[in-house]
This record gives structure tokens, C-alpha cells and sequence, in this order.
């Protein structure tokens, strides 16, 4: 049996083994596709077994591969591939929940701390020789901000926002969440649910964690952010298209939001025209909270154990 893994570098760069797939089958990785359907359909060749990460499985590829069993999506989101095309063709495609939630979590406080204790801006400073030379005996070249006391709104209550919450709680902060459910086994001092609008309005940063979906799309827009507090933070290490770029770029200009850090963009890789780029106090980073070493190994084992439960007839983690 032949199996094909169509960009495997978004995972595996090379510092994990191929071995669990290659125990199932005559495995070939491509590193990188060229997104062009031929390029796809040749590189599928005769496979019955495909994996893949961000490399587009649409109908019109789907229906020239007609000997193609199984594809095992390297990934959460599936939206890469056709799934209503895949099961009519009796296709089977698993994903990989929940394999990053830690790795998730961890990188939205580095992004946080980063926005409060300005780490990178001394570091440089310090190289470039001004604490050499100050006159002081210490120096700061931004404001730093003490998390003790300040209040998250956690946007989007799973895994994620469950993880980020218990973060912040440890850093005793006070936590407000807004969800189509509420937690009323989680209310304390500490811990509250909230409206959408009383989250925005009341929280002194605010965490993305919500599925993209019609009704989520653009819910960091100019209408919300009028109604948040002067100076609040942003983080979103969710999806880029939750936040109207434009409209936040303005705000971070004119210094009604104090700060953001982006994990994700509207359209990745960032294209050169991308409003952020020209906003002040915004860092960004290329879409890499999921992929400590350790999160990637887990979604590998986890791909592995779809493709043998696949094979001995009781598939997991199946799309429909």
C-alpha cells in the first residue's frame, strides 16, 4: 500500500521520524506541493492513503483520484479538503483535535508578556550597548505593566480558552468569559461569565479563542473596539479573520487599543499590504503557537493512530 504526505515540512522539518507511517505502508513525503491541481494529482499518483496539511484537496483533484482510500488531515481545521465530495466518493477523513491546546495557551501569555514586559525591545537595547552606556543604573524604554489584578476576557470558552483561564488565574488576574455556554461551576471572585458586550467593555485585555464562523467573523471590528476600555490589549492566536485588520491598525495608531499580538492573519503567509504591518505596538507572529516539538509529536502519534484504526476497520477522529 502506498501512502503520500503532500507537505510534509509543515510538520516534520526534520527533527521527527516518519517511522509510525511507515510501519502501515511504501510511504513518499513531499516536502512542499505546488499548489496547482496537476501538480497535486501527480504527486497522489497511484496512492490509496494521503496526508495532508495545508495542500487543497478540492473536487475537482478528488474526483481524478478516484483509487484514494483514506486522507488524514495533519491538522485540526479540514476545511482543505472537500469533505462532502470525499464521502460520496467513500473517502475516509480524520483530523487531529486537540493535540496543541498547551502549546496553544503557552504561546498567548508569551504573547501577552511580551506586550506588558517589552523582553525583545531591552534585549536589543542591551546588545546595542545602552545599559553600557546609561547614565542610570537601570533603564526602560516602554512602560511595563504588571498582570496581578487586571482583567482577561476570554472569547470562546473550549479546550484553549479553559487552558488560558487557569493561566490567568495563576497569575491572579480576574477572568471574564464570554461563550454560547456558560460555566456556572467555574463562578467565583476570580472567574465570571459575561455578554459579549460587558466582556469588551469591562476587560483591560481581551483573548481570542473562538471558532471563525458568519457570526464570529470580524468581531474585533471598529464597533467593538469603540466600546472597549482606552488602552486595552488584544491577543488572537485563533483565526485572523476574526479581527478587521484595518480597523485595528487605526485604533492601535491612535492609541485607543495600548497593544496586540497576533499569532494569525486574514490571508497567510502575510502579504506585503497587510494593515498590521503598519500598526504601532502590534507584534505578529507567523502562525507558530501549535508547533512546540512537542505538539507536533503529539499530532504525528495522534495521525498514526488514525491511520491504524483506520486500517483495521474502526476508524477515529472521522470528518463528515
Amino acid at each position: 500500500m502506498k501512502i503520500v504526505i503532500l507537505d510534509g515540512y509543515a510538520l516534520n522539518p526534520g527533527d521527527l521520524s516518519w517511522h509510525g507511517l511507515e510501519r502501515s505502508g511504501d510511504l513518499i513525503v513531499y516536502d512542499r506541493i505546488e499548489k496547482e491541481p496537476k501538480k497535486i494529482i501527480e504527486a497522489i499518483a497511484d496512492a490509496e492513503i494521503i496526508f495532508t496539511n495545508k495542500t487543497p484537496l478540492t473536487k475537482d483533484i478528488l474526483k481524478k483520484v478516484s483509487h484514494v482510500k483514506y486522507i488524514g488531515v495533519l491538522a485540526t481545521g479540514y476545511n482543505v479538503v472537500d469533505i462532502v465530495v470525499a464521502n460520496e466518493l467513500g473517502i475516509t477523513v480524520t483530523n487531529v483535535p486537540a493535540y496543541g491546546t498547551d502549546a496553544v495557551a503557552q504561546m498567548t501569555f508569551a504573547l501577552l508578556l511580551e506586550l506588558c514586559n517589552h523582553v525583545g525591545i531591552h534585549e536589543q537595547a542591551v546588545k546595542a550597548g545602552e545599559w553600557t552606556n546609561s547614565v542610570d543604573w537601570c533603564f526602560w524604554k516602554s512602560p511595563l505593566t504588571e498582570l496581578k489584578g487586571k482583567t482577561l476576557g476570554i472569547i470562546g470558552f473550549g479546550r484553549i480558552g479553559k487552558a488560558v483561564a487557569r493561566i490567568a488565574l495563576a497569575f491572579e488576574m480576574n477572568v471574564k468569559v464570554s461563550s454560547n455556554k456558560k460555566h456556572y461551576e467555574l463562578e467565583g471572585e476570580k472567574f465570571k461569565n459575561s455578554s459579549f458586550d460587558e466582556l469588551i467593555s469591562q476587560s483591560d485585555i481581551i483573548s481570542l479563542h473562538c471558532p471563525l464562523t458568519k457570526s464570529t467573523k470580524g468581531i474585533i471590528s471598529k464597533n467593538s473596539i469603540e466600546k472597549m476600555k482606552d488602552g486595552v490589549m488584544i491577543i488572537n492566536t485563533a483565526r485572523g479573520p476574526l479581527i478587521v485588520e484595518e480597523d485595528l491598525k487605526n485604533a492601535l495608531n491612535s492609541g485607543k487599543v495600548g497593544g496586540a499580538s497576533v499569532d494569525v492573519i486574514s490571508v497567510e503567509p502575510i502579504k506585503e499590504d497587510n494593515a498590521l504591518l503598519k500598526a504601532k505596538n502590534c507584534i505578529i507572529t507567523p502562525h507558530i503557537a501549535w508547533a512546540s516539538i512537542e505538539s507536533r509529536q503529539r499530532l504525528l502519534n495522534i495521525a498514526i493512530q488514525n491511520l491504524e484504526a483506520y486500517l483495521k476497520g474502526s476508524p477515529v477522529n472521522v470528518v463528515r
